[in-house]
């Protein structure tokens, strides 16, 4: 690894400047290492009810030789929530590259004529975990660009490529319907998500719905009842009843006062989610299908017609991270194992051995994190400040630098940091994380003058969610500190 993160230019210009100076002024004294917590982050964990023993913490220059500034319960192994993101998606732009893509192949097996494909279409996931609605249409249309209006046949969804456990989407927090509990999948269409918007029309007594995307073969009502009172618990008061999947109703009224709200959930029957979507948007193009769309392999030897690319990887990790989208994160998980391991497939057990292979060639054998799915959406994962500060600066000095920086949240301007209450808006660029009895903070505060800070700070304690005010003391602290 380089001992100089300059441009050869700024390398000279900085070494001029060195000799410029007069005898010994080259070796100023690193700054103080912080004897415990600063006062103002320790009074307010105390009006949290937070023990400093709850907290790890672990502030640092950027370059890896640095010692820590301030390092407290910092080899301690917490639960860091979403900031588990920074291991996935750092270890992934160094081992796959920022310009890595995902390509869904699409094959055609049967003749086409006169704009009838009699035979079968497959379409092949490998894991793009961005294969959202306008790609979804891209996709379908190149296939009508091959020629093909109407298939006497089925359309087969291989989604082989991953191989993961059935999953129970409510498991975790009890939220089947909650889009951040949607499961992996290889072929991962929309996050499997279904958008509902409703729009009070007070003059015909009810709220028009409409739904995307369209789902074959689901009904919903084309509009519910309006009803007084304040938007309160809105979604609570509709009584959505989703136990028939094909069948969703209402047994509630809309508050006429909530004006036009959009309802994002997660479709109550996932394992049906891909073929209906795909179904639905192929006949909303147009398209006609005799046959029908079902899951099954593409047969061995097949070419494909086209391979439909997905955005680059460095796009990706912005969605990640920038808005914590557990889903995605738990794609670029798997990817690494499908892309990197021995089996061919995408399993939690590949991708954990190749993550843990990549920490320890990068970092030795100490600190390793435990993973389970890699999106930090998990009661077990675990890592150290520390853990997370050695890589942070390792990342500093790499050639993806860049792009892991741009993808974190800034500070009281975007993504999940977007409301952050600390008072220097724009000077830090951090993910965050946040789950029942944890909140935590990771990434890259700009000094006052003007050096760059590693900040790394995990709170696990029941009262968790009201430490945030001593997360936001401890990035004013760096901010002057550095």
């Amino acid at each position: 690894m380089p001992h100089s993160t300059f441009p050869p230019t700024r390398r000279r210009r900085f070494l001029a400047l060195l000799a410029a100076l007069p005898a010994g002024a080259a070796l100023a004294q690193p700054p103080v290492p912080q004897a415990g917590l600063p006062a103002e982050v320790e009074a307010a964990l105390a009006r949290a009810r937070v023990p400093a023993s709850a907290v790890g913490v672990w502030v640092s220059d950027t370059d890896p030789r640095a010692a820590p500034r301030l390092a407290h319960q910092a080899q301690a192994a917490l639960n860091p929530a979403s900031v588990m993101k920074l291991v996935t998606t750092y270890s992934a732009l160094d081992q796959l590259g920022p310009n890595y893509m995902w390509n869904t192949p699409v094959y055609v097996d049967g003749r086409v004529q006169n704009g009838v494909l009699n035979g079968t279409l497959y379409i092949k996931g490998q894991g793009d975990p961005k294969l959202v609605m306008e790609r979804l249409w891209l996709l379908l249309r190149r296939v009508q660009g091959l020629g093909i209006r109407a298939i006497v046949g089925d359309i087969v969804l291989d989604r082989s490529a991953f191989e993961v456990p059935p999953q129970d989407p409510g498991e975790f927090d009890g939220e089947p319907l909650r889009p951040y509990n949607a499961s992996p999948d290889a072929l991962l269409l929309n996050y499997k998500s279904l958008v509902m918007t409703l729009l009070p029309d007070r003059a015909a007594g009810v709220a028009t719905l409409t739904a995307d995307p369209r789902l074959a073969g689901v009904e919903l009502p084309a509009t519910v009842p309006l009803g007084p009172g304040d938007c309160g618990d809105w979604r609570g008061g509709l009584k959505a009843d989703f136990t028939d999947p094909n069948r969703i109703r209402f047994n509630g009224a809309y508050p006429a006062s909530c004006g036009e709200r959009v309802w994002p959930l997660a479709y109550p029957d996932p394992a049906s989610y891909a073929r209906r979507v795909v179904e639905g948007q192929w006949r909303e193009i147009g398209g006609t299908l005799t046959g029908k769309v079902r899951d099954g392999r593409v047969p061995a030897g097949l070419k494909p017609a086209f391979e439909f690319q997905s955005p680059t990887l460095a796009e990706v990790i912005r969605d990640i991270n920038k808005y914590s989208n557990n889903v995605m994160a738990q794609q670029l998980f798997l990817t690494l194992g499908l892309a990197l391991g021995n089996s061919g497939r995408g399993t939690p057990e590949a991708a954990r051995d190749a993550v843990g292979r990549w920490w320890r060639e990068r970092f030795g054998e100490g600190d390793a994190p435990l993973l389970e799915n890699g999106s930090g959406l998990s009661r077990n994962e675990r890592v150290s400040a520390r853990a997370l500060g050695r890589m942070l600066q390792q990342a500093w000095a790499s050639p993806v630098m860049p792009e892991l920086a741009a993808s974190l949240p800034i500070s009281g301007v975007d993504g999940t940091l977007r409301r952050n209450r600390a008072r220097l808006p724009g000077s830090a660029h951090l993910k965050s994380g946040s789950l029942r009895d944890v909140v935590a903070l990771a990434g890259y505060v700009d000094g006052a003058s003007g050096r760059r800070a590693v900040f790394v700070a995990i709170v696990n304690h029941p009262n968790a969610n009201a430490a945030r005010p001593a997360l936001d003391a401890l990035i004013e602290w760096t901010a002057r500190e550095f």
